[in-house]
């Protein structure tokens, strides 16, 4: 790790610090933004999580990228003091005591990103009364919504303002990009087209009986695309055989079987939102199951009526979409027959739900200019 950290030139750094993938995209934005206006300063990217580093640890724009070292006081000492950052930036709810502790005894500025806070979390716990004095490090929280606001203020802190989330930034700029994909537009042709991005085989139990039967009765008026979120041989051919009706893969596709395809299964990654765009209704993973919901913000940029699992507590942002009934929960294959047949064959009813999301991420921007207003009037960087 100090390898890495060897990296640095010794220019001034900017330090953040994600979870995991999903953290560093609510990042991006900001990342993006403090580049233009402070291009003399170095980056430090940490991740706790593999699925964050091992897909940017080659980062082209970070000085250094590594995991982050066990929340110890020694180490986290250590690696403060080695990277020296000018500025430091926690996503969402990174809370690291001795990180934080470390921060405030050598006086770096550090702001929360994106943040949330949940009574389950320790601060609002007994035993975890003990963390809350490390939480004076953040000179700013900027959190997603009003809930996080008031909990931070019964924990006594006012430096907060409900900034929104940064994903909304992030995921709107994505319309206006290039988002052709040729081989989705021969599978496609003119049929209905559900997109499911992001699956588990938790939600393969409900999906599948539902395509089968569209698939059985709709006569090439109606086509799947499956993106699942593991990309492993063997899981991808059950998958393959459970579904009835011409299956092909990304992986062995021909202009001649893409057009004559029903289902067709994305068994690489990095093409799900571009595909998303070509959705008429979006269903989003993780939420059938204890995986965690993935992005709902990718296709509900696109105008997507979106359709997810029941286990979305954590995420504010498809409560909101719900409330909006911008999106639709389900909690089997019953339910999705009831809901999945209704928004593709009522074209009407389709189009507005899916407005209704559109709207939503229209309505939500703004967070990173939020952030960015603050930096610039408290001269926490010089340009």
């Amino acid at each position: 790790m100090y390898d890495e950290l060897s990296k640095l030139s010794g220019a001034p750094v900017i330090w953040l610090h994600a979870a995991s993938l999903g953290e560093y995209e609510q990042g991006v934005p900001v990342i993006e933004q403090l580049q233009k206006a402070y291009p003399k300063y170095e980056w430090v990217i940490t991740f706790f999580s593999p699925s964050g580093y091992e897909v940017k640890k080659d980062n082209a724009f970070a000085k250094a990228c590594t995991y982050l070292p066990l929340d110890t006081p020694a180490a986290a000492q250590k690696f403060v003091q080695t990277v020296n950052p000018a500025l430091a930036i926690f996503v969402k709810y990174e809370f690291w005591p001795n990180y934080l502790n470390a921060l405030k005894a050598n006086h770096i500025p550090t702001l929360l990103l994106s943040g949330v806070f949940r009574k389950s979390q320790p601060f609002f716990k007994s035993f975890g009364q003990w963390m809350v004095p490390s939480l004076e490090a953040f000179d700013y929280f900027f959190v997603q919504e009003k809930d996080s606001q008031i909990l931070a203020e019964h924990l006594g802190f006012s430096n907060i303002t409900v900034s929104g989330d940064t994903r909304f930034d992030r995921v709107s700029r994505q319309i206006e990009m290039d988002n052709t994909l040729d081989f989705v537009q021969v599978f496609k042709g003119d049929s209905t087209l559900l997109v499911c991005g992001s699956t588990w085989p938790a939600c393969d139990e409900v999906l599948i009986p539902f395509i089968n039967e569209r698939v059985a009765k709709s006569e090439k008026a109606f086509k799947c695309i499956i993106a699942p979120h593991q990309i492993k041989a063997e899981k991808i051919e059950q998958l393959s055989k459970r579904i009835q009706g011409t299956v092909v893969k990304y992986s062995a596709m021909t202009p001649n079987n893409l057009a004559t395809a029903d289902v067709l299964i994305v068994d690489t990654v990095g093409l799900l939102t571009k595909i998303y765009s070509y959705a008429d209704l979006a269903y989003v993973g993780g939420a059938i199951g204890d995986t965690g919901l993935h992005n709902i913000l990718e296709p509900a940029t696109f105008g997507i009526p979106i359709l997810i699992g029941p286990h979305f507590d954590k995420f504010p942002e498809a409560q909101r979409l719900r409330q909006l009934a911008g999106l639709y929960v389900i909690e089997n294959t019953s339910d999705l027959k009831e809901i999945g047949d209704k928004l593709l064959d009522d074209k009407p009813f389709r189009k507005q739900t899916g407005m209704i999301a559109g709207h939503f991420i229209n309505s939500n921007t703004g967070a990173t200019r939020t952030v960015m207003q603050y930096i610039k009037d408290q001269q926490l960087l010089t340009p």
